[in-house]
């Protein structure tokens, strides 16, 4: 794998940052998920767009443009020969002294790998995920906002390691409140009746393909509504699944020991899974 870092192309074992990098030192930095299919880059301006609205909110200036940064992913994928594949783009601090101040970091450090990734959950697609709430909160709006996609992904992995214990293939999070928030790396959607109800995004991330999802709904005819959610409306639910970059689509079957509907990855998936599968295939940016 060649690795870009700073207007360079490394082999992956000579690609390094330095240790006091406050990326590296404090988890401060903005990072993206991308995919690439068949050559094209999916949804590639939305997700340029939400990388420099976290480093906005975190009063990082990136040291080069949107189209600059659009360039270099599509780059990094010419370098590699990915036709396939998931982007890790990353602007972090930069280098700087061992103090908290980012006043101390001049230059912030942008780098960007990719590498060829398949379906993330394997055959779960067709039998659908084992989903467990975890004790662990989502990070609240007050105090690190979930929608600044950070370098400290610590509230994430604490929940999917409390999954990893309980024997789930993702963890779910509630808020302080006790409401639906999302998964450790995903989107979450409930269908009751035959309409789709999610969240709003002010306690969890405004997903891309959270977006790609009810743009599809309109097309396929299934209602949906953003609106509160908790644990009943969740054990109740006649179907449930989760979105992401990495994760795509994939139904949860069961949920903390409970069934989801007759266990089986329900209608509303079924029919959302080919038109997602078309669309993530024919629409993007050609490199």
């Amino acid at each position: 794998m060649l690795v870009y870092i700073d207007g360079k192309f490394f082999p992956e074992n000579e690609a390094k940052v330095s240790i006091f990098d406050h990326g590296f030192l404090y988890g401060d930095g903005v990072f993206e998920g991308i995919r690439a299919y068949d050559g094209r880059v999916f949804r590639l301006a939305e997700h340029v767009d939400r990388l420099f609205d976290s480093a906005k909110a975190i009063d990082l200036v990136p040291p080069v443009t949107k189209e600059e940064m659009a360039e270099i992913i599509k780059e990094t994928l010419r370098k590699n020969n990915l036709k396939n594949a998931y982007i890790r783009p990353i602007i972090s601090r930069g280098v700087g002294s061992m103090g908290l101040d980012p006043h101390r970091c001049p230059k912030p450090t942008v780098v960007c790998a990719a590498s060829e990734w398949g379906a993330m959950y394997g055959d779960l697609y067709e039998t659908g995920l084992t989903g467990v709430t975890v004790c662990v909160r989502r990070n609240t709006p007050d105090s690190l906002p979930p929608n600044i996609k950070s370098l400290n992904y610590l509230n994430n992995i604490l929940g999917k390691i409390e999954a990893n214990y309980k024997g789930g293939d993702e963890a779910i999070f509630l808020d302080r409140t006790g409401k639906l928030a999302e998964g450790s790396g995903d989107n979450i959607y409930l269908v009751k009746n035959g309409k789709l109800y999610t969240p709003p995004t002010i306690n969890n991330l405004k997903g891309i393909t959270r977006q790609v999802l009810l743009e599809l709904l309109d097309k396929i005819g299934v209602p949906y509504e953003v609106c509160e959610l908790g644990l009943f409306d969740l054990y109740t639910a006649d179907e449930v699944m989760v979105t992401g970059t990495a994760a795509e689509i994939c139904a949860i079957t069961k949920i903390d020991g409970r069934i989801v509907g007759d266990g089986k990855p329900g209608s509303v998936y079924r029919k959302l899974l080919p038109v997602f599968q078309e669309v993530t295939r024919t629409e993007g940016d050609a490199y």
